[in-house]
């Protein structure tokens, strides 16, 4: 068994637009770090699956499927901030294919851990909808996939992007076999996520979410971490953790303010990955979602991979040159008590 498994995304330049922020120097720049560091060779890099029909459309509507290769072949926009190249409908199934061959790998015990550099990114994309810069949802697809074909019971989605995976959520709203647990910044697009949201019908208990105050940084994602993620973990009993990351809650990034650095973000995988020793055979892998820095890329990028392997990372980049609020613990005070943790 390998200690870890890597999906690379060939070809994922033709998926571009000029001057746009999910641009194909996201996924480069953490491919050069990791080469750099001699990880990107030394572990195996696992060729897409083709999505079948019954896993794609177990999560997006055949109407939305029909629609997002008709764009894509046109080369359109859905709206102001989502493009489509004529490249893009392959693209984004090899995306979902790379997600769901690490998945496989994972759980098939053929890797140990698992990280897929997924462009376009997806935990946006709805079972309709394509928004927020995602086609296909990514995560979503690699949990069904594993639902499908090896008969996974219980598996649990931690989404630590800077914004709400408002489709990984939603997909998932009525079903109580998926658990998704979301740190995001509120308020910031696309504004759900917020603490009273926690799954509808069956569902209802499934969904956490824990809406992150603007510089937040590493006590306050730490804390939320193991005084309730780990404990609903705990509770729920997955057979495996697929994480949404996002490098998005770095304090560099453009488009956020919650001052996470490259350390704490692999202090958060390491928690987990613990977790997953313990309790799950180690079964934990990485998909790709936001992250708009290029230096934390890089920084994020090593970190959360030697999070997965047990390895130590120094941070060249080092902490928020901004003070660490402390509005987080009210909000967490009040999941505590949503959650009876």
């Amino acid at each position: 068994m390998s200690e870890l498994a890597f999906f690379y995304p060939m070809g994922h330049a033709a998926h571009f637009e000029q001057d746009h922020p999910e641009r194909p120097e996201r996924v480069e720049t953490i491919r050069q770090a990791l080469d750099e560091v001699g990880w990107w060779q030394a572990y195996p890099h696992l060729h897409p699956l083709e999505p079948t029909i019954e896993v794609l459309s177990a999560i997006h509507s055949l109407d939305y499927l029909r629609t997002l290769e008709v764009v894509s072949a046109q080369g359109r926009h859905f709206d102001m901030d989502t493009y489509a190249t004529p490249a893009s409908w392959q693209l984004t199934l090899n995306a979902a294919g790379g997600a769901m061959a690490v998945a496989e790998a994972v759980w098939r015990r053929e890797a140990r851990r698992g990280f897929a550099l997924c462009r376009p990114p997806g935990h946006h994309a709805t079972a309709n909808r394509a928004m927020g810069f995602c086609l296909l949802n990514n995560v979503a697809l690699a949990t069904e996939h594993l639902q499908q074909q090896f008969g996974a019971q219980k598996l649990a989605i931690i989404d630590l992007d800077l914004h709400h995976g408002n489709g990984t959520q939603d997909i998932f709203w009525q079903r109580s076999d998926v658990l998704y647990i979301s740190t995001h910044q509120s308020p910031l697009y696309p504004g759900t996520g917020v603490l009273r949201e926690i799954g509808g019908g069956g569902g209802e208990g499934a969904t956490a979410n824990f809406p992150m105050p603007p510089m937040t940084g590493d006590v306050g994602f730490q804390t939320v971490m193991d005084d309730a993620i780990l404990p609903l973990l705990d509770r729920f009993e997955p057979e495996m953790l697929l994480v949404s990351y996002g490098f998005d809650t770095h304090w560099r990034d453009p488009l956020g303010n919650l001052l996470l650095t490259a350390m704490g973000y692999g202090s958060l995988i390491a928690a987990l990955t613990q977790w997953a020793d313990r309790c799950c055979e180690g079964r934990i892998m990485l998909v790709l979602e936001g992250g708009y820095d290029l230096e934390a890329a890089a920084a994020c990028g090593l970190s959360v991979t030697a999070a997965l392997l047990g390895q130590t990372y120094v941070d060249p980049l080092g902490p928020a040159p901004y003070v660490e609020g402390e509005a987080w613990r009210k909000m967490l005070a009040q999941a505590k008590t949503i959650w009876g943790l």
